[in-house]
């Protein structure tokens, strides 16, 4: 009797009939939902990716196209030429040896200590430890702007309680080399060292603490449990932290102004691609005291192909780390 109800109620009207219309409005208000959602996320993709696509299409313009109203995504005259261009101003491979050196080392050393750190503040109680966690919390909020002067002046007149001077007659200037960098890494005052201390806490609170525990019993010590336990389970926020320490240092120009001065970075280079168009014009021309003849939309135009030219190493890097990256985005959570 049951197998015969249930063929009798099978066909989607009679079912809609016998509920009064609610199927039919439950199934409206399912396609209404997913129509809506699939509009906001293609929206919010759009706004995303309309600038790359853009820039990806100017690039490959030649400077004709740019003042053609008739070209507007897809170039007439396909040119490879300011990929040329961009690389040359830029002395693209010594900024990429560069950037990706210094990148790499200071993402490695940011998270090597960030990780003792926020493992700390994780399972270990000591002497004002909300104090420092507070100060933790203010190196996220305070934007290093505010502190550039007394960044300048520590590093351009280094000394170490006054011993530097007394032994030498004047203090050290830092200035010009990557050593800040180092310095503030390992003290964990980078760029975005806070960011990174507050993840990886907030990770190991998530891991129960019957794992060291366990690890205890069995004769491990402190720094054991932490390589041999703890690690190896948070190799998924390391991964994230470690990416968004490289991509962040890859990009920067704050720091490296200040402290780098001369030497060729990704980053500076693409800040100076404008005026070090202009003046590769002039050198070309031979009018090597004029000023830049250079139209806006082509000056445009090549700050576009080295903004891609440096985002393209980051494209590769995230393919290989991205499966690493998604995974803390979804076994990672906040607990308070």
């Amino acid at each position: 009797m049951s197998k015969v109800k249930a063929k009798k109620y099978t066909n989607f009207w009679e079912r809609n009939r016998k509920s009064g219309g609610y199927l039919m409005r439950r199934t409206m208000m399912g396609y209404g939902v997913s129509i809506c959602r699939f509009i906001l996320l293609f929206g919010m993709c759009f706004l995303i990716l309309q600038p790359i696509l853009n820039k990806i299409s100017v690039s490959f313009m030649s400077e004709a196209d740019l003042y053609d109203p008739v070209v507007i995504s897809i170039p007439l005259h396909f040119t490879t030429e300011n990929y040329w261009l961009a690389a040359k101003i830029m002395s693209y491979g010594k900024s990429l040896f560069n950037s990706f050196t210094i990148s790499l080392t200071i993402a490695i050393l940011q998270i090597a200590m960030c990780t003792l750190v926020g493992y700390g503040f994780a399972r270990f109680k000591f002497p004002f430890k909300n104090f420092w966690f507070a100060c933790v919390i203010l190196v996220i909020l305070i934007p290093p702007q505010t502190i550039s002067t007394s960044l300048y002046l520590n590093f351009r007149f280094f000394d170490i309680f006054g011993l530097v001077e007394a032994a030498t007659g004047s203090a050290i200037n830092l200035r010009g080399s990557v050593i800040p960098y180092y310095l503030l890494s390992a003290t964990c005052m980078g760029l975005k060292n806070g960011l990174y201390i507050y993840m990886i806490r907030q990770f190991f609170r998530n891991i129960p603490k019957e794992l060291e525990e366990a690890a205890y019993v069995d004769g491990c010590g402190t720094l054991k449990t932490f390589f041999r336990i703890m690690l190896p389970d948070a190799k998924p926020i390391i991964t994230s932290c470690f990416l968004f320490a490289f991509v962040w240092q890859w990009t920067d120009s704050f720091y490296s102004n200040m402290f780098l001065g001369s030497t060729k970075l990704l980053s500076t280079e693409l800040y100076r691609v404008v005026d070090n168009l202009g003046v590769y014009i002039n050198r070309e021309l031979g009018n090597a005291g004029g000023q830049g003849m250079v139209s806006v939309a082509y000056s445009n135009c090549i700050l576009s192909t080295g903004v891609l030219m440096i985002i393209i190493p980051l494209i590769i890097l995230y393919l290989f780390a991205q499966k690493g990256f998604v995974e803390s985005l979804s076994s990672s959570g906040i607990k308070m």
